[in-house]
């Protein structure tokens, strides 16, 4: 930090004290304090959306990947026991599955999900530490401008001997008030545009998100509803009863009175 710059940042920790005890009258805006309340509650969902989008794609990546790995033990479970059973046949099947919905993952949500999602949501919050800084550079010259306003009210209420001193003082006033007015006016302006504009911006990302999640779903029902074919007809027509439950409740019973498990 340069020597001038240094000065500044003391002059205005000074003015913010000043203005804490009353010293010096601090410019209260209500409109630009609305419109960066609704700027920073955006920039706050932004952060969420991106954080959100992240996580359901690692969540679909961790959900396939899985049941690769559940089809792997469940093929290796019934193969062991008779590889040409119906069981086997259907745990096979389930296998080569559940490998293909994996594959789809990354060949055809991964890289268009993060194309038409993630990054669109990552651009948009790569926009918020410029414009955070543009705040910033307002509320500091608008401590520069107070401490001018308050420079210049004193000499008014109390002139200086010092011909030079007024005129300076004001000088020094208008300057600061002519760069505090613009960024100010840019930032009222162009902080609801930014607003307006959310919505036409994240609607292909909206729609791209839906079209991919129902091209899954469609991928998942094709894929898994083939694997029924391997079943006997009466179990899936034991399922479509609501019988498949009190079945495993009786094979429950028949293990529990087994002496290794606890039975008599």
């Amino acid at each position: 930090m340069s020597w001038t710059g240094f000065k500044k940042t003391l002059n205005r920790a000074g003015t913010t004290v000043m203005q804490k005890t009353g010293q010096i009258e601090r410019t209260v805006d209500r409109e630009f304090a609305d419109e960066e309340a609704k700027y920073k509650i955006y920039e706050k969902e932004c952060n969420v959306l991106q954080k959100e989008a992240k996580s359901y794609l690692d969540a679909m990546r961790a959900m396939t990947a899985t049941q690769a790995r559940m089809a792997d033990t469940i093929d290796a479970f019934y193969s062991a026991a008779d590889r040409n059973s119906d069981g086997a046949m259907a745990g096979n099947a389930y296998k080569r599955a559940v490998e293909e919905l994996d594959n789809v993952i990354g060949r055809e949500l991964d890289a268009p999900y993060r194309a038409t999602v993630l990054d669109p949501a990552l651009k948009m919050n790569s926009y918020f530490p410029l414009i955070n800084e543009a705040i910033s550079k307002r509320n500091k010259k608008l401590l520069d401008y107070d401490a001018a306003r308050s420079k210049m009210r004193k000499l008014i209420d109390k002139p200086s001997d010092d011909p030079t001193k007024f005129p300076k003082a004001q000088q020094e006033h208008d300057d600061a008030k002519e760069i505090f007015d613009a960024l100010n006016d840019q930032l009222v302006q162009e902080l609801p545009q930014l607003l307006d504009l959310r919505i036409p911006y994240f609607d292909p990302s909206f729609e791209a998100m839906i079209r991919m999640q129902c091209k899954f779903a469609e991928e998942g029902y094709e894929k898994l509803s083939g694997v029924q074919r391997y079943f006997a007809d009466n179990v899936r027509d034991d399922y479509a009863a609501g019988q498949l439950d009190a079945q495993v409740e009786g094979v429950l019973q028949e293990m529990k009175e087994l002496s290794i498990c606890g039975g008599n």
